[in-house]
């Protein structure tokens, strides 16, 4: 039963450290912004952060209910993506259709995180694991949204 109940805390701090990257993300992304014609994206850069600063004070109590602490940690794969976003945008100035695209492929490696724990940790609660299934699917439209400003951005 111990195990079981560290197996769900180490899903849940995982799922938090995906959100810490996707929040730090969002920040370097706003900081990335073009003063002139950023289409608006601040706004929904901020929405978004805001939506994993949400995910991850719903996550806490429910690693803390199985015994664990919350992590403060973000993923050695999001610092290195972030360190990248500032090397590069340090060479040339950043557009808004390139930022799209950074903050896509971070919404591409949430949807993966959040995959993978669903179908790794099938022994987890139903309350937990609907819990969840609703951030992931919130995500999915944010995804799809990004994507699609992407897509239809002008240069």
């Amino acid at each position: 039963m111990e195990n079981l109940h560290q197996d769900t805390a180490d899903l849940l701090n995982q799922l938090i450290e995906i959100n810490n990257d996707r929040i730090e993300g969002y920040e370097k992304a706003i900081s990335l912004l073009p003063d002139e014609s950023n289409y608006g994206l601040q706004n929904i850069f901020e929405k978004y952060r805001d939506q994993s600063i949400q995910f991850k004070n719903e996550l806490k109590p429910l690693v803390i209910r199985e015994g664990d602490m919350p992590t403060e940690d973000t993923r050695t794969s999001g610092k290195l993506f972030r360190t990248w976003m500032e090397i590069k945008s340090a060479v040339a100035p950043y557009t808004a259709k390139a930022i799209l695209e950074s903050c896509e492929r971070g919404e591409d490696e949430f949807k993966k995180v959040y995959k993978e724990g669903m179908t790794k940790h099938a022994q987890i609660s139903s309350a937990i694991l609907s819990i969840i299934q609703s951030q992931a699917s919130l995500q999915l439209e944010a995804h799809d949204h990004i994507k699609e400003l992407r897509d239809n951005i002008d240069l």
